[in-house]
Protein backbone atom coordinates (compact mmCIF):
# COMPACT_ATOMS: atom_id res chain seq x y z
CA UNK A 1 0.00 0.00 0.00
CA UNK A 2 1.96 3.35 -0.66
CA UNK A 3 2.60 6.13 1.80
CA UNK A 4 -0.41 8.94 2.62
CA UNK A 5 1.61 11.92 1.97
CA UNK A 6 0.61 14.14 5.26
CA UNK A 7 1.28 17.77 6.12
CA UNK A 8 0.23 18.43 9.99
CA UNK A 9 -0.25 16.60 13.64
CA UNK A 10 -0.61 13.36 13.87
CA UNK A 11 -2.07 11.52 17.10
CA UNK A 12 -2.21 7.96 17.48
CA UNK A 13 -2.96 6.22 21.10
CA UNK A 14 -0.94 2.94 22.31
CA UNK A 15 -2.65 0.54 24.45
CA UNK A 16 -2.13 1.05 28.04
CA UNK A 17 0.97 -1.20 29.78
CA UNK A 18 -1.32 -1.38 33.07
CA UNK A 19 -4.95 -3.04 32.70
CA UNK A 20 -7.54 -2.93 34.82
CA UNK A 21 -7.94 -6.37 36.48
CA UNK A 22 -11.43 -8.04 36.17
CA UNK A 23 -12.14 -8.69 39.87
CA UNK A 24 -13.80 -12.09 40.16
CA UNK A 25 -17.50 -11.53 42.78
CA UNK A 26 -17.98 -13.95 45.33
CA UNK A 27 -20.71 -15.12 47.78
CA UNK A 28 -22.22 -16.37 44.72
CA UNK A 29 -24.63 -19.52 45.51
CA UNK A 30 -25.42 -22.03 42.72
CA UNK A 31 -28.65 -23.50 44.25
CA UNK A 32 -29.72 -26.93 42.56
CA UNK A 33 -33.57 -28.61 43.58
CA UNK A 34 -36.91 -28.75 42.82
CA UNK A 35 -39.20 -25.71 42.80
CA UNK A 36 -43.05 -25.49 42.37
CA UNK A 37 -42.41 -24.28 38.72
CA UNK A 38 -46.14 -25.00 37.88
CA UNK A 39 -47.44 -21.76 39.81
CA UNK A 40 -44.88 -19.32 38.44
CA UNK A 41 -45.77 -16.49 36.14
CA UNK A 42 -42.90 -16.64 33.91
CA UNK A 43 -41.65 -20.35 34.55
CA UNK A 44 -37.55 -20.82 34.11
CA UNK A 45 -36.76 -23.74 31.70
CA UNK A 46 -36.11 -27.14 33.56
CA UNK A 47 -32.29 -27.62 33.98
CA UNK A 48 -31.12 -24.19 33.01
CA UNK A 49 -29.61 -21.92 35.17
CA UNK A 50 -31.67 -18.71 36.31
CA UNK A 51 -29.97 -15.63 37.58
CA UNK A 52 -32.14 -14.21 40.37
CA UNK A 53 -31.08 -10.49 41.87
CA UNK A 54 -34.62 -10.39 43.80
CA UNK A 55 -37.40 -12.39 46.07
CA UNK A 56 -39.84 -11.29 42.98
CA UNK A 57 -37.55 -11.99 40.27
CA UNK A 58 -37.32 -15.75 42.05
CA UNK A 59 -41.07 -16.47 42.79
CA UNK A 60 -42.04 -14.99 38.86
CA UNK A 61 -39.83 -17.90 37.51
CA UNK A 62 -40.01 -20.39 40.09
CA UNK A 63 -42.75 -19.80 41.67
CA UNK A 64 -43.01 -20.66 45.62
CA UNK A 65 -44.69 -22.64 48.54
CA UNK A 66 -44.59 -21.54 52.07
CA UNK A 67 -45.45 -24.89 53.92
CA UNK A 68 -43.95 -27.51 51.79
CA UNK A 69 -40.19 -27.05 51.29
CA UNK A 70 -39.29 -30.51 51.56
CA UNK A 71 -40.64 -30.85 48.01
CA UNK A 72 -39.64 -28.12 47.12
CA UNK A 73 -36.29 -27.13 48.35
CA UNK A 74 -35.50 -24.16 46.29
CA UNK A 75 -38.18 -22.47 48.29
CA UNK A 76 -36.02 -23.01 51.31
CA UNK A 77 -32.84 -20.86 49.87
CA UNK A 78 -35.26 -18.13 48.02
CA UNK A 79 -36.79 -17.13 51.76
CA UNK A 80 -33.26 -17.64 53.64
CA UNK A 81 -30.94 -15.39 51.25
CA UNK A 82 -33.76 -13.32 50.20
CA UNK A 83 -35.79 -12.20 53.37
CA UNK A 84 -33.67 -13.10 56.16
CA UNK A 85 -30.12 -12.40 54.80
CA UNK A 86 -30.98 -9.60 52.14
CA UNK A 87 -28.20 -11.23 50.13
CA UNK A 88 -27.95 -11.15 45.91
CA UNK A 89 -27.85 -12.38 43.45
CA UNK A 90 -28.27 -16.30 43.49
CA UNK A 91 -27.98 -18.66 40.52
CA UNK A 92 -31.11 -21.24 40.77
CA UNK A 93 -31.63 -24.75 38.96
CA UNK A 94 -35.10 -26.44 39.30
CA UNK A 95 -35.03 -30.68 38.14
CA UNK A 96 -38.54 -30.69 38.40
CA UNK A 97 -40.18 -30.77 35.21
CA UNK A 98 -43.98 -30.82 35.09
CA UNK A 99 -44.32 -32.06 31.55
CA UNK A 100 -42.70 -35.64 32.76
CA UNK A 101 -43.50 -35.28 36.56
CA UNK A 102 -47.11 -35.61 37.09
CA UNK A 103 -50.14 -37.81 36.71
CA UNK A 104 -53.66 -37.58 35.87
CA UNK A 105 -56.66 -36.65 38.25
CA UNK A 106 -60.06 -38.21 36.62
CA UNK A 107 -62.71 -35.24 36.47
CA UNK A 108 -64.38 -34.79 39.90
CA UNK A 109 -66.99 -32.58 41.59
CA UNK A 110 -65.22 -29.39 43.48
CA UNK A 111 -67.34 -27.36 45.78
CA UNK A 112 -67.41 -23.22 45.01
CA UNK A 113 -67.50 -20.91 47.89
CA UNK A 114 -67.42 -17.12 46.96
CA UNK A 115 -66.89 -18.00 43.30
CA UNK A 116 -63.91 -20.15 44.04
CA UNK A 117 -62.64 -23.70 43.13
CA UNK A 118 -59.87 -24.97 45.66
CA UNK A 119 -57.62 -27.52 43.89
CA UNK A 120 -54.10 -28.90 45.39
CA UNK A 121 -51.15 -26.84 44.66
CA UNK A 122 -49.54 -29.65 42.44
CA UNK A 123 -52.37 -28.91 40.07
CA UNK A 124 -50.71 -28.44 36.36
CA UNK A 125 -52.51 -24.85 35.17
CA UNK A 126 -52.05 -25.68 31.57
CA UNK A 127 -54.56 -27.59 28.36
CA UNK A 128 -54.80 -30.70 30.76
CA UNK A 129 -56.94 -28.86 33.25
CA UNK A 130 -60.34 -29.43 31.91
CA UNK A 131 -63.57 -27.37 33.90
CA UNK A 132 -67.16 -27.59 33.24
CA UNK A 133 -70.10 -26.75 35.34
CA UNK A 134 -71.35 -30.33 35.15
CA UNK A 135 -69.94 -33.39 34.19
CA UNK A 136 -71.86 -33.88 30.89
CA UNK A 137 -71.60 -30.07 30.48
CA UNK A 138 -69.87 -28.30 27.76
CA UNK A 139 -66.02 -27.56 28.92
CA UNK A 140 -65.47 -23.58 30.33
CA UNK A 141 -63.46 -21.46 28.53
CA UNK A 142 -60.35 -20.07 30.28
CA UNK A 143 -59.72 -16.33 30.92
CA UNK A 144 -63.19 -15.89 29.99
CA UNK A 145 -65.60 -18.32 31.81
CA UNK A 146 -63.01 -18.70 34.58
CA UNK A 147 -59.33 -18.17 35.72
CA UNK A 148 -56.46 -19.79 37.69
CA UNK A 149 -54.17 -18.44 40.13
CA UNK A 150 -51.77 -20.03 42.81
CA UNK A 151 -52.74 -18.33 46.63
CA UNK A 152 -51.26 -19.89 50.11
CA UNK A 153 -50.53 -23.29 48.85
CA UNK A 154 -53.55 -23.80 46.58
CA UNK A 155 -54.55 -23.79 43.28
CA UNK A 156 -57.72 -21.38 42.79
CA UNK A 157 -60.05 -21.94 39.84
CA UNK A 158 -62.43 -18.61 39.99
CA UNK A 159 -65.24 -18.52 37.84
CA UNK A 160 -65.76 -14.75 36.38
CA UNK A 161 -68.95 -12.41 36.73
CA UNK A 162 -69.07 -12.81 32.92
CA UNK A 163 -68.79 -15.75 31.76
CA UNK A 164 -71.52 -19.14 32.07
CA UNK A 165 -70.56 -20.35 35.59
CA UNK A 166 -70.76 -17.48 37.43
CA UNK A 167 -73.77 -19.25 39.65
CA UNK A 168 -72.16 -22.87 39.96
CA UNK A 169 -72.22 -24.32 43.33
CA UNK A 170 -69.91 -27.09 41.80
CA UNK A 171 -67.67 -27.05 39.16
CA UNK A 172 -66.57 -30.68 37.32
CA UNK A 173 -62.70 -30.29 37.08
CA UNK A 174 -59.96 -32.43 35.72
CA UNK A 175 -56.45 -31.57 35.58
CA UNK A 176 -52.73 -33.03 35.82
CA UNK A 177 -50.41 -32.49 39.22
CA UNK A 178 -46.46 -32.67 39.66
CA UNK A 179 -44.95 -35.48 41.45
CA UNK A 180 -42.22 -33.83 42.79
CA UNK A 181 -41.23 -37.01 44.62
CA UNK A 182 -39.91 -38.27 41.40
CA UNK A 183 -36.81 -36.18 41.46
CA UNK A 184 -34.14 -38.43 43.13
CA UNK A 185 -30.42 -37.96 44.27
CA UNK A 186 -29.09 -38.80 40.76
CA UNK A 187 -31.08 -36.32 39.07
CA UNK A 188 -30.11 -33.75 41.32
CA UNK A 189 -26.28 -34.80 40.47
CA UNK A 190 -27.08 -35.33 36.72
CA UNK A 191 -28.29 -31.54 37.22
CA UNK A 192 -25.04 -30.29 38.86
CA UNK A 193 -23.41 -30.37 35.48
CA UNK A 194 -25.40 -27.01 34.10
CA UNK A 195 -23.36 -25.12 36.47
CA UNK A 196 -20.78 -25.08 33.76
CA UNK A 197 -23.33 -22.53 31.94
CA UNK A 198 -23.02 -19.68 34.19
CA UNK A 199 -20.09 -18.19 32.65
CA UNK A 200 -21.54 -18.31 29.22
CA UNK A 201 -24.88 -17.47 30.25
CA UNK A 202 -24.25 -14.90 33.24
CA UNK A 203 -20.62 -13.77 32.69
CA UNK A 204 -20.82 -15.06 36.36
CA UNK A 205 -19.04 -18.13 37.87
CA UNK A 206 -21.19 -19.38 41.44
CA UNK A 207 -18.29 -19.73 44.30
CA UNK A 208 -20.98 -21.60 46.66
CA UNK A 209 -22.83 -24.39 45.56
CA UNK A 210 -26.20 -25.42 47.35
CA UNK A 211 -28.30 -28.55 46.84
CA UNK A 212 -30.31 -28.32 50.51
CA UNK A 213 -32.38 -31.47 51.47
CA UNK A 214 -30.29 -33.33 48.70
CA UNK A 215 -26.11 -32.52 49.62
CA UNK A 216 -26.48 -34.90 53.09
CA UNK A 217 -26.86 -38.05 50.17
CA UNK A 218 -23.47 -39.62 49.05
CA UNK A 219 -23.68 -39.09 45.58
CA UNK A 220 -24.74 -35.44 45.40
CA UNK A 221 -22.55 -34.64 47.65
CA UNK A 222 -19.60 -36.13 45.74
CA UNK A 223 -20.48 -34.39 42.63
CA UNK A 224 -20.66 -31.34 44.41
CA UNK A 225 -17.35 -31.48 45.57
CA UNK A 226 -16.22 -32.66 41.83
CA UNK A 227 -17.88 -29.28 40.70
CA UNK A 228 -16.18 -27.03 42.86
CA UNK A 229 -12.83 -28.08 42.30
CA UNK A 230 -13.08 -27.05 38.76
CA UNK A 231 -15.93 -25.36 36.97
CA UNK A 232 -15.50 -24.86 33.31
CA UNK A 233 -12.29 -27.27 34.09
CA UNK A 234 -11.26 -23.92 35.44
CA UNK A 235 -12.65 -21.93 38.28
CA UNK A 236 -12.98 -23.30 41.83
CA UNK A 237 -15.90 -23.09 44.73
CA UNK A 238 -17.19 -24.38 47.85
CA UNK A 239 -19.90 -27.22 47.80
CA UNK A 240 -21.68 -26.13 50.93
CA UNK A 241 -22.65 -30.13 52.55
CA UNK A 242 -25.68 -30.98 55.09
CA UNK A 243 -24.73 -34.27 57.26
CA UNK A 244 -28.00 -35.99 57.31
CA UNK A 245 -30.00 -35.54 60.53
CA UNK A 246 -32.06 -37.81 60.06
CA UNK A 247 -29.84 -40.70 60.84
CA UNK A 248 -27.34 -38.90 63.44
CA UNK A 249 -28.18 -38.33 67.19
CA UNK A 250 -25.50 -35.73 68.87
CA UNK A 251 -22.51 -35.01 67.80
CA UNK A 252 -20.38 -38.00 68.04
CA UNK A 253 -22.54 -39.57 65.31
CA UNK A 254 -22.14 -36.46 62.99
CA UNK A 255 -18.19 -37.25 63.66
CA UNK A 256 -18.82 -40.66 62.76
CA UNK A 257 -20.98 -40.06 59.72
CA UNK A 258 -18.41 -37.38 58.26
CA UNK A 259 -15.87 -40.33 58.79
CA UNK A 260 -17.90 -43.04 57.04
CA UNK A 261 -19.19 -41.25 53.87
CA UNK A 262 -14.85 -40.30 53.45
CA UNK A 263 -16.33 -36.59 53.60
CA UNK A 264 -12.72 -35.15 53.40
CA UNK A 265 -12.25 -32.97 50.72
CA UNK A 266 -10.86 -29.35 51.08
CA UNK A 267 -14.14 -27.96 48.70
CA UNK A 268 -16.84 -28.72 51.25
CA UNK A 269 -17.62 -27.24 54.05
CA UNK A 270 -19.84 -29.57 56.08
CA UNK A 271 -22.91 -28.80 58.65
CA UNK A 272 -24.90 -30.08 61.51
CA UNK A 273 -27.46 -30.25 62.35
CA UNK A 274 -30.42 -28.47 61.30
CA UNK A 275 -31.99 -25.11 62.04
CA UNK A 276 -35.31 -23.69 63.04
CA UNK A 277 -36.87 -20.23 63.43
CA UNK A 278 -40.14 -19.93 64.38
CA UNK A 279 -42.27 -22.33 62.17
CA UNK A 280 -39.71 -22.43 59.48
CA UNK A 281 -37.09 -25.08 59.47
CA UNK A 282 -33.94 -24.61 57.56
CA UNK A 283 -30.84 -26.81 56.72
CA UNK A 284 -28.08 -25.18 57.89
CA UNK A 285 -26.15 -25.44 54.59
CA UNK A 286 -28.85 -22.85 53.28
CA UNK A 287 -28.15 -19.89 56.15
CA UNK A 288 -24.47 -20.62 55.78
CA UNK A 289 -24.31 -19.54 52.30
CA UNK A 290 -26.56 -16.26 53.59
CA UNK A 291 -23.66 -15.72 56.42
CA UNK A 292 -20.89 -16.30 53.92
CA UNK A 293 -22.56 -13.83 51.17
CA UNK A 294 -23.79 -11.43 53.90
CA UNK A 295 -20.01 -11.76 55.29
CA UNK A 296 -18.24 -11.42 51.91
CA UNK A 297 -20.64 -7.88 50.99
CA UNK A 298 -19.82 -6.59 53.93
CA UNK A 299 -16.44 -6.61 53.28
CA UNK A 300 -16.09 -5.10 49.54
CA UNK A 301 -17.04 -8.27 47.94
CA UNK A 302 -13.49 -10.12 48.90
CA UNK A 303 -13.92 -13.83 50.93
CA UNK A 304 -11.17 -13.57 53.84
CA UNK A 305 -13.05 -13.15 56.29
CA UNK A 306 -14.21 -16.43 58.24
CA UNK A 307 -18.06 -16.89 58.39
CA UNK A 308 -17.32 -18.47 62.30
CA UNK A 309 -18.91 -16.36 64.95
CA UNK A 310 -21.50 -14.59 62.98
CA UNK A 311 -24.98 -14.16 63.50
CA UNK A 312 -27.47 -16.99 62.28
CA UNK A 313 -31.13 -16.53 61.95
CA UNK A 314 -32.08 -19.44 63.87
CA UNK A 315 -33.80 -19.80 67.30
CA UNK A 316 -32.23 -23.41 67.87
CA UNK A 317 -30.87 -25.61 66.25
CA UNK A 318 -32.71 -29.29 65.81
CA UNK A 319 -32.94 -32.91 63.90
CA UNK A 320 -34.59 -33.84 60.67
CA UNK A 321 -37.69 -34.95 63.17
CA UNK A 322 -37.50 -31.58 64.97
CA UNK A 323 -35.84 -32.46 68.05
CA UNK A 324 -33.96 -29.70 69.56
CA UNK A 325 -30.22 -30.49 70.07
CA UNK A 326 -28.61 -29.35 72.77
CA UNK A 327 -25.01 -28.26 72.47
CA UNK A 328 -22.04 -27.17 74.97
CA UNK A 329 -19.46 -25.38 73.40
CA UNK A 330 -16.90 -27.79 74.20
CA UNK A 331 -19.24 -29.98 71.81
CA UNK A 332 -19.46 -27.52 69.24
CA UNK A 333 -15.41 -27.21 69.22
CA UNK A 334 -15.02 -30.67 69.27
CA UNK A 335 -17.18 -30.73 65.77
CA UNK A 336 -15.14 -27.24 64.69
CA UNK A 337 -11.99 -29.40 65.28
CA UNK A 338 -13.28 -32.41 63.45
CA UNK A 339 -13.78 -30.03 60.49
CA UNK A 340 -17.13 -29.85 60.90
CA UNK A 341 -19.12 -26.49 61.18
CA UNK A 342 -22.19 -25.74 63.56
CA UNK A 343 -23.94 -23.22 65.95
CA UNK A 344 -23.70 -22.18 69.22
CA UNK A 345 -25.45 -19.92 71.88
CA UNK A 346 -23.19 -18.92 74.09
CA UNK A 347 -22.55 -15.41 73.99
CA UNK A 348 -24.68 -13.06 72.29
CA UNK A 349 -27.46 -15.28 70.53
CA UNK A 350 -26.87 -17.90 67.64
CA UNK A 351 -23.97 -17.96 65.83
CA UNK A 352 -22.01 -20.30 63.03
CA UNK A 353 -19.19 -21.48 64.70
CA UNK A 354 -16.55 -23.48 62.63
CA UNK A 355 -13.31 -22.36 60.81
CA UNK A 356 -12.34 -25.50 58.99
CA UNK A 357 -13.14 -27.15 55.47
CA UNK A 358 -13.94 -30.59 55.46
CA UNK A 359 -10.31 -31.47 54.70
CA UNK A 360 -9.38 -30.87 58.39
CA UNK A 361 -7.41 -32.59 60.47
CA UNK A 362 -6.43 -34.91 57.62
CA UNK A 363 -5.30 -32.23 55.35
CA UNK A 364 -2.58 -29.69 57.57
CA UNK A 365 -2.17 -27.25 55.02
CA UNK A 366 -3.29 -23.81 55.85
CA UNK A 367 -4.29 -23.08 52.27
CA UNK A 368 -6.54 -26.00 52.00
CA UNK A 369 -8.02 -26.47 55.45
CA UNK A 370 -9.20 -22.21 56.52
CA UNK A 371 -12.40 -21.66 54.68
CA UNK A 372 -11.29 -17.65 54.25
CA UNK A 373 -7.86 -18.74 53.16
CA UNK A 374 -8.72 -21.21 50.56
CA UNK A 375 -11.62 -19.24 49.55
CA UNK A 376 -8.59 -16.39 48.69
CA UNK A 377 -6.82 -18.41 46.88
CA UNK A 378 -9.74 -19.60 44.96
CA UNK A 379 -11.12 -15.77 44.43
CA UNK A 380 -7.44 -14.52 43.62
CA UNK A 381 -7.24 -17.03 40.86
CA UNK A 382 -10.84 -16.69 39.43
CA UNK A 383 -9.48 -12.86 39.20
CA UNK A 384 -6.23 -13.63 37.11
CA UNK A 385 -8.11 -16.07 34.71
CA UNK A 386 -10.82 -13.36 34.17
CA UNK A 387 -8.07 -10.75 33.84
CA UNK A 388 -6.35 -12.52 31.52
CA UNK A 389 -8.12 -14.26 29.59
CA UNK A 390 -7.91 -11.61 26.70
CA UNK A 391 -4.54 -11.79 26.58
CA UNK A 392 -4.43 -15.73 25.53
CA UNK A 393 -3.13 -16.14 21.90
CA UNK A 394 -1.47 -12.63 21.81
CA UNK A 395 2.14 -12.33 20.53
CA UNK A 396 4.62 -13.15 23.48
CA UNK A 397 7.11 -10.66 23.92
CA UNK A 398 8.78 -8.79 26.60
CA UNK A 399 6.12 -6.19 26.53
CA UNK A 400 2.85 -8.74 27.04
CA UNK A 401 4.56 -10.24 30.04
CA UNK A 402 5.55 -7.12 31.77
CA UNK A 403 2.26 -5.82 31.55
CA UNK A 404 0.05 -9.39 33.05
CA UNK A 405 2.99 -9.23 35.64
CA UNK A 406 2.75 -4.95 36.53
CA UNK A 407 -1.03 -5.38 36.50
CA UNK A 408 -1.34 -8.46 39.08
CA UNK A 409 1.42 -6.61 41.20
CA UNK A 410 -0.58 -3.64 41.37
CA UNK A 411 -3.99 -5.37 42.16
CA UNK A 412 -2.27 -7.35 44.73
CA UNK A 413 -0.76 -4.40 46.26
CA UNK A 414 -4.00 -2.97 47.04
CA UNK A 415 -5.48 -6.00 48.47
CA UNK A 416 -2.15 -5.89 50.90
CA UNK A 417 -3.06 -2.02 51.20
CA UNK A 418 -6.41 -3.09 52.55
CA UNK A 419 -5.77 -5.39 54.51
CA UNK A 420 -7.01 -8.63 52.72
CA UNK A 421 -3.82 -9.70 52.27
CA UNK A 422 -0.69 -9.93 54.76
CA UNK A 423 1.60 -10.00 51.49
CA UNK A 424 2.11 -10.88 47.88
CA UNK A 425 3.49 -10.67 44.43
CA UNK A 426 4.05 -12.11 41.10
CA UNK A 427 7.62 -12.95 39.60
CA UNK A 428 8.56 -14.82 36.81
CA UNK A 429 11.04 -17.15 37.66
CA UNK A 430 13.37 -18.26 35.06
CA UNK A 431 14.17 -21.68 36.58
CA UNK A 432 10.27 -22.30 35.81
CA UNK A 433 10.55 -21.16 32.47
CA UNK A 434 12.47 -23.23 30.64
CA UNK A 435 13.41 -22.16 26.65
CA UNK A 436 11.86 -25.12 25.65
CA UNK A 437 8.45 -24.11 27.41
CA UNK A 438 8.87 -20.43 26.13
CA UNK A 439 9.24 -21.51 22.86
CA UNK A 440 6.25 -23.50 22.83
CA UNK A 441 3.85 -20.30 24.22
CA UNK A 442 4.02 -21.16 27.83
CA UNK A 443 4.51 -18.60 30.15
CA UNK A 444 4.66 -19.71 33.98
CA UNK A 445 4.24 -17.35 36.56
CA UNK A 446 4.64 -17.38 40.18
CA UNK A 447 2.56 -15.68 42.55
CA UNK A 448 3.27 -15.70 46.15
CA UNK A 449 0.03 -14.86 48.88
CA UNK A 450 -0.75 -14.74 52.13
CA UNK A 451 -4.57 -14.36 53.58
CA UNK A 452 -4.91 -13.48 56.75
CA UNK A 453 -5.81 -16.79 59.27
CA UNK A 454 -8.86 -16.33 61.45
CA UNK A 455 -7.85 -15.37 65.26
CA UNK A 456 -9.41 -18.96 65.89
CA UNK A 457 -7.70 -18.71 69.64
CA UNK A 458 -6.53 -15.74 71.71
CA UNK A 459 -4.69 -16.58 74.75
CA UNK A 460 -3.92 -14.48 77.50
CA UNK A 461 -1.89 -15.32 80.28
CA UNK A 462 -2.63 -14.41 84.10
CA UNK A 463 0.60 -13.60 86.56
CA UNK A 464 0.42 -11.74 90.00
CA UNK A 465 3.08 -9.03 89.70
CA UNK A 466 4.05 -8.65 93.73
CA UNK A 467 5.45 -5.20 92.79
CA UNK A 468 2.77 -3.63 92.21
CA UNK A 469 1.55 -4.44 96.07
CA UNK A 470 4.88 -2.43 96.75
CA UNK A 471 4.02 0.50 94.34
CA UNK A 472 0.62 0.83 95.95
CA UNK A 473 1.05 0.37 99.44
CA UNK A 474 4.69 1.86 99.82
CA UNK A 475 4.40 5.60 101.07
CA UNK A 476 5.81 8.04 98.98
Amino acid sequence: MPTIYTHGINVTEQGTAISTPVVAQSGIPFVIGTAPIQSAESPAKVGIPVLCTSWNEAVSHFGYSDTDWKNYTLCEFMYSHFKLYNCQPVIFCNIMDPAKMKENVDAASVAVVDHQAVLPFETINDETLVVKAEAEGDTLTKDTDYGVFYEDGKCIVEVLEDGKAYAAQNLNIAYNKVKPDQVDAKAIATGMESIDLCMSQFGTIPDLICAPGWSHTSTVAAVMAAKADGINGMFRAKALIDIDCSETTDYTAAIAAKASANMVDKTQILCWPMMGLGDYVFHMSTQLAGRIASTDTENGGVPYESPSNKTYQCDRIILADGTEVTMSLTQANILDSNGITTAVNFMGGWVTWGNYNACYPTNTDVKDYFIPVSRMFNWCAGTLIKTFWSYLDKPMNRRLIDTIIDTANIWLNGLVGAGYLLGARVVMDESENTLTNLMAGIIKLHLYLTPPSPAKELDFVLEYDTSYVTEALQAS
